[in-house]
């Protein structure tokens, strides 16, 4: 499968004022009117092209919400001070009191805490199950049920979401799917495989240079409107605005992301591989060895490849935090969170990204304290890369 909406990607352009090939920033926080009415007329909704305050939209975070659309082959998109900004307000649009989630249990940790700690005080409640199982999230929807809601691969155990399988349950049941595609932009297209509302955490692959935050919601034109209405839009009255410096950046980023995504795959790939080679545990889409490898076939744009994502099983915390300390000594990467950097991070997500989420839970969906999640970065000499992990392998006694 080839990503249809790469093209458009890379047709898409605003220039500036002056001529210029990136789009002029918008450095105001309000804006003026020549006619009272139009302003009233705006604050109502009823006005195309005109811009009232940047808590609505600018028109920098604008040309940065119509590339993403772009990408994700949706109507509309907005743009979000953090994914989580994203993420909470798309679920506070939908959901309202006395409302019923089902959701994957293996998600990043801050979604898994709002959805299980934080919503229950305006009484939604969350069923979280096994998202690979379609019988469990059918039988988890009750008359309640507002949304499903999944990664389309898991972090940090790397489940692979069903998306065709998930919307056809969505649809049957007049609910909408919610898929956050932070770790496979451009790899998965998840709306045109049935999503109704894409998410997106920008900080990480998206931007690609670990200098900000920001996330995104991209879904057709009316749900987007709805969300920044002024009367009780999520979005809007919440205020994750993202400064239109910052979407300025962002855009430009976004212009290497092709590039950028078939490098991360590229490099994982390989390292992966041999890893598994060396007989280290590892788990990576693009390997036979992974459950859901010829599902995820079915599902990628192929051009891309399986993603910069993958995770090691150090046996132990200790053994992991060891090795994770000499693969830092030795230049292989960082030592930190997050993800899509052009240098290797690596992190321990069952005390780091996903401590948020119960040991009895982590057991329970298989994530044990010695699991190590790697996002590849941009090596150019990957095998020299991975020399350099397969010696600190060595040093901490897992080869």
């Amino acid at each position: 499968m080839k990503n249809k909406h790469t093209n458009k990607m890379d047709e898409y352009h605003v220039f500036g004022e002056f001529g210029g090939v990136n789009p002029s920033i918008s450095d105001s926080a309000t804006y003026t009117f020549l006619a009272a009415k139009t302003m009233s007329d705006t604050f109502e909704g009823n006005t195309e092209g005109c811009y009232l305050y940047s808590r609505h939209t600018s028109p920098s975070n604008l040309n940065l919400a119509q590339m993403l659309a772009s990408m994700e082959g949706t109507e509309s998109a907005l743009v979000s001070a953090s994914g989580m900004g994203a993420i909470t307000s798309t679920i506070l649009q939908i959901c309202g009191a006395g409302d019923h989630i089902v959701s994957s249990r293996t998600i990043y940790g801050g979604s898994h805490a709002f959805l299980k700690n934080y919503i229950p005080k305006f009484n939604i409640s969350t069923s979280f199950v096994d998202i690979t199982d379609l019988k469990k999230v059918e039988d988890a929807i009750q008359e309640n049920t507002k949304m499903i809601y999944c990664e389309s691969l898991s972090n940090p155990l790397l489940e692979i979401a069903n998306i065709p399988e998930l919307a056809k349950i969505a649809k049957k049941h007049n609910i909408p799917l919610v898929v956050d595609n932070t770790f496979t932009p451009l790899i998965i297209s998840a709306k045109d495989l049935g999503a109704d509302i894409v998410c997106h955490s920008l900080t990480k692959f998206i931007n690609g240079t670990n200098d900000t935050v920001g996330g995104a919601v991209c879904a057709d034109a009316n749900f987007i409107t709805n969300m920044k209405s002024v009367m009780d839009g999520a979005a809007m009255l919440l205020g994750p605005v993202m400064d239109s410096l910052r979407s300025a950046s962002i855009l430009k980023n976004t212009r290497t992301l092709p590039l950028r995504m078939k490098k991360h795959s590229e490099n994982a790939q390989y390292i992966a591989e041999q890893l598994e080679k060396d007989g280290i545990k590892v788990m990576y889409p693009g390997l036979k060895s992974h459950k859901d490898h010829e599902l995820f076939k079915k599902l990628y744009n192929k051009e891309f490849g399986f993603g910069g994502m993958l995770t090691i099983d150090a046996n132990n915390l200790k053994t992991a935090n060891d090795l994770m300390e000499k693969m830092q000594d030795k230049g292989v990467g960082f030592l930190a969170v997050s993800l899509g950097f052009y240098k290797t991070l690596f992190n321990a997500p069952g005390t780091g990204t996903s401590s948020e989420i119960s040991e009895e839970e982590q057991k329970e969906m298989g994530l044990n304290d010695g699991l190590i999640r790697f996002s590849m970065g941009l090596d150019n000499d990957i095998e020299h890369t991975y020399k350099l992990i397969r010696e600190s392998l060595y040093e901490v006694g897992l080869l």
